[in-house]
């Protein structure tokens, strides 16, 4: 039902912003699956600058897997 509607591109903004904010953070960091293009997308378009991969920093029950890592900033939003 959300899918295409921004719904989680809106949740992950109004996050970083209560993070920032609210606990007085100075750097978020958003990783996910290298081969999860949605949540890079997601990522993207919430502000979130992509940084690089890293190198079978994620764990599945069928091994590791690389990991995209995405950072804001305090400044950024």
């Amino acid at each position: 039902m959300a899918r295409g509607g921004g719904v989680v591109v809106e949740a992950a903004k109004r996050l970083s912003r209560w993070a920032f904010e609210d606990l007085g953070l100075h750097r978020l960091r958003l990783c996910h699956s290298a081969a999860n293009p949605a949540s890079c997308r997601v990522a993207e378009k919430a502000g979130h600058s992509f940084e690089g991969i890293q190198r079978g920093a994620l764990l599945h029950e069928d091994g590791w897997y690389d990991e995209h890592l995405h950072s804001l900033v305090w400044g950024d939003i």
